[in-house]
């Protein structure tokens, strides 16, 4: 017999969004990571948050929600909004019922500088870390160190004169795209500025890549699951990645020997000589006149440091192509380092998560 469909619907639900989701999903354990990470900083809440006034929407519940944006690569957050209003998936993860208002989008706009200035992202990032530490899946003594280039939020068209006065400039022909040419003019970032992102530098890669206003990014990866341990964004500059690497390997080396494999960028005498400072030997990629000899690269250690510092570029590979970092969406050092990092962290949940069988 035909089944009847009528069109009312009900007037009362009694199922939860829990009861949709399955038990095997994944993002179910990636929830009770991020809840266990959500109540350690639960205390760093509340002192950015006055004591009295309105309630505000509960930034456990913003936070929750940027991981979504980032885990299925949703490019804005009015779209965010827009699919958390009906997707129980989504409402389920950040803990809103099927009835609760969404917010506005611009929510986050407001409440971005609350969560910049308490270093949230970064706070975020080290619970997560400890969440690995705690199920021994870090190496203490065999790293990885790379940097990549972030595409920033702003034109070529914008990369002008920083003396230049805009008023007196002729009236662009087209105002939503103005025609500019540039033929003739040296452009540089001692001269030039972007108009729409100061902070972005003009800067390429290597020979065969074009130059481009973009900022870079740094990670130092632990070599035995391939997590990342520190993360950072920075000016784009030529000596930035060296130096940066310096930094962050410094924040996680301890009094035992480690070693730290890297690409031909990092095989210059200052980076070595700075290694062996801090107790690290470089297992770096040899350039033909190289800073490294025979006495590191005749240990088997040394290959398989040069096996291993490849799987950065996996980590590379989702911040771009599924974590929204291969064209910027925010302007500002400050914004795309607390971005960046934030956007570690999910990926070390994801990792996590696949490998909580091998840690069990």
């Amino acid at each position: 017999m035909r089944g009847d469909g009528p069109d009312q619907s009900g007037v009362f639900s009694y199922i939860l969004p829990e009861q949709r989701v399955p038990q095997d999903h994944p993002l179910r354990a990636i929830r009770a990571m991020v809840d266990a990470v959500l109540h350690d900083l639960s205390p760093a809440f509340d002192r950015l948050y006055s004591k009295v006034g309105r309630p505000s929407i509960p930034p456990e519940r913003l936070l929750r929600a940027l991981l979504i944006q980032v885990l299925y690569t949703i490019r804005s957050e009015r779209q965010l909004m827009e699919q958390l209003d009906y997707n129980v998936l989504y409402r389920w993860f950040v803990g809103l019922k099927m009835d609760d208002p969404i917010w506005d989008a611009t929510t986050f706009t407001k409440n971005r500088k609350r969560l910049l200035d308490g270093d949230i992202a970064q706070a975020f990032f080290e619970r997560v870390l400890t969440q690995a530490h705690k199920r021994d899946l870090l190496s203490s003594e065999h790293f990885t160190v790379d940097a990549t280039l972030l595409e920033a939020a702003a034109g070529l068209k914008s990369f002008r004169l920083k003396d230049e006065d805009p008023t007196n400039q002729p009236p662009p022909d087209d105002p939503g795209n103005p025609t500019v040419n540039f033929h003739g003019e040296r452009r540089r970032n001692a001269t030039h500025q972007s108009t729409t992102d100061p902070d972005a530098r003009l800067f390429r890669k290597g020979d065969s890549h074009e130059a481009k206003l973009a900022y870079m990014g740094h990670v130092v990866m632990e070599n035995r699951h391939g997590l990342v341990v520190r993360a950072e964004a920075t000016i784009a500059t030529g000596t930035a990645e060296a130096h940066t690497a310096e930094d962050l390997l410094e924040q996680v080396v301890g009094e035992r020997r480690c070693t730290v494999g890297a690409d031909k960028a990092f095989d210059t005498p200052d980076f070595v000589d700075a290694m062996h400072d801090l107790n690290i030997t470089p297992h770096v990629a040899q350039k033909q006149r190289s800073a490294i000899d025979g006495r590191t690269t005749r240990h088997p250690g040394y290959e398989i440091s040069q096996q291993k510092r490849k799987r950065v570029e996996e980590a590379f590979g989702w911040l771009k192509t599924i974590g929204l970092l291969r064209k910027l969406r925010h302007r500002g050092l400050e914004r795309v380092d607390w971005i960046f990092v934030f956007a570690c962290a999910v990926y070390n949940l994801v990792r996590l998560r696949k490998l909580q069988p091998a840690a069990a």
